[in-house]
């Protein structure tokens, strides 16, 4: 929860900048805001809001996602998708958590759904994480890192993925690399992590800062580059509403 929900913050705001890279390696820019704010309150139930509105270009500017989690692991989330062109709000299921999320190589629920309880888990070593070097910008990211090695299998069945292997980062508890099979047990996509320890009036944060994800069939990546990273910036709650999610500011 430390990472994922980022739980001991009050709130969350970055800015992401996301490359979408066909075969050819030609690129397609888009770009969103994220905000979150974090609740863990008995009295509803609720854990976090999260908000994820795009600002370019203009074909997907103003389209909005707005998820409510709860405490309860039994509890679906409630998510609602803001279609500007259409002047509407779509309430979403977890039965298209398995679709492109904004045409990325990313699934709805790898961005935005899933939960630690929508999975069963095996531990299977430690290992130092050999490197990922992206293939857009170049850099290599936690070469030697100390990690456990983890199985995750989805409980739902059939689903998109059999398993994934996981490389979790003992330091910041992060999921810095999954390999992900698919239901006949052949590795078809490769996402990559980087976290960072944010500094914060002298509070610690584990955040995610860059991540890659390859389709081993098509070629295609999905770069994700969050920055203008802020936490405990005082957001109002009254921000993560339907009637706030269909009012865009963009």
């Amino acid at each position: 929860y430390f990472v994922k929900y980022t739980i001991f913050a009050k709130d969350y705001q970055s800015t992401g900048y996301v490359y979408l890279i066909d075969k050819s390696g030609a690129i397609r820019e888009r770009n969103f805001l994220r905000q979150r704010i974090i609740l863990g309150r008995p009295s509803d139930g609720i854990a976090y809001k999260d908000l994820v509105l795009f600002t370019h270009p203009t074909q997907v500017k103003g389209l909005g996602v707005l998820t409510w989690s709860y405490i309860n692991p039994d509890k679906d989330q409630d998510q609602w998708l803001w279609l500007p062109s259409l002047k509407k709000i779509r309430k979403t299921s977890t039965a298209e958590s398995d679709d492109s999320f904004m045409g990325s190589e990313f699934t709805v629920e790898e961005i935005t759904t899933r939960r630690f309880e929508d999975e069963t888990y095996q531990y299977l070593r430690e290992e130092k994480f050999k490197g990922f070097t992206s293939e857009f910008n170049k850099k290599t990211y936690h070469q030697d890192t100390d990690c456990f090695l983890i199985e995750a299998k989805p409980k739902r069945s059939p689903w998109y993925y059999s398993k994934r292997i996981v490389w979790i980062d003992k330091n910041t508890g992060g999921d810095i690399y999954h390999e992900i099979y698919d239901p006949k047990g052949g590795l078809f996509k490769t996402i990559f992590k980087n976290y960072e320890i944010k500094n914060v009036n002298g509070r610690a944060y584990a955040t995610q800062t860059y991540l890659e994800v390859k389709n081993l069939r098509s070629g295609y990546k999905t770069v994700i580059d969050m920055r203008d990273i802020k936490f405990d910036q005082g957001l109002p709650e009254d921000e993560f509403t339907e009637a706030v999610l269909s009012r865009s500011r963009w």
